[in-house]
């Protein structure tokens, strides 16, 4: 899972990818680390400059695959946890202007 911002979309983006293996040359890098994120199959954008703004769920088309239950649970509840936090920021930060 990985989590950017995205200025245009005033919203973070958290995707969700399938590991793949790190290139082989940093096998004798000790801190290197031995999987990648690879192309992102789930997107979650969660607006956090207004709070009107609704989550939205993509899934990626590009190639089909099955998502286990328990993957999407566990996916679902790291967004719900992450628009928690985006709604409760923007809602201190309001309270820090008065």
């Amino acid at each position: 899972m990985q989590f950017m911002y995205a200025v245009p979309d005033d919203a973070w983006h958290v995707e969700l990818s399938e590991a793949v293996p790190a290139p082989a040359s940093w096998a004798d890098i000790p801190t290197a680390m031995t999987h990648l994120p690879g192309p992102a199959f789930l997107l979650a954008v969660v607006p956090d400059e207004d709070p009107a703004r609704e989550p939205t769920i993509s899934i990626s088309t590009v190639g089909e695959r099955d998502i286990p239950y328990e993957v999407m649970c566990w996916y679902m509840k790291k967004i719900t946890a992450e628009v928690d936090r985006r709604r409760t920021a923007v809602v201190e930060t309001k309270k820090g202007d008065r």
